[in-house]
């Protein structure tokens, strides 16, 4: 599965056509992102997907978890969202 990683300066549209396009290619991804100005910016970008997707018949469901990520040899507590098709 695809990994998009999200930080507080990304533009949410341009992340929900990343993750669109993963979606429409292989039907799931994982929206990775440390901070809450980034899991912000990840949330707007999977609704804004959500719009993107719809007309091809894809409906998104979309499931919140935690992961352990390393940045820069530090580990670090990211919220990851695995987004497929439903």
């Amino acid at each position: 599965m695809e990994v998009i990683k999200v930080s507080a300066q990304s533009k949410p549209k341009s992340v929900a056509g990343a993750l669109a396009a993963v979606l429409r290619e292989s039907g799931g991804a994982e929206v990775q992102a440390v901070g809450a100005g980034a899991v912000n910016q990840a949330v707007k970008a999977i609704a804004i997907c959500r719009g993107y997707v719809a007309p091809n018949g894809i409906d998104l469901i979309c499931i919140p978890a935690f992961v352990e990520i390393i940045i820069d040899s530090e580990e670090r507590t990211a919220i990851k969202f695995i987004v497929e098709s439903r």
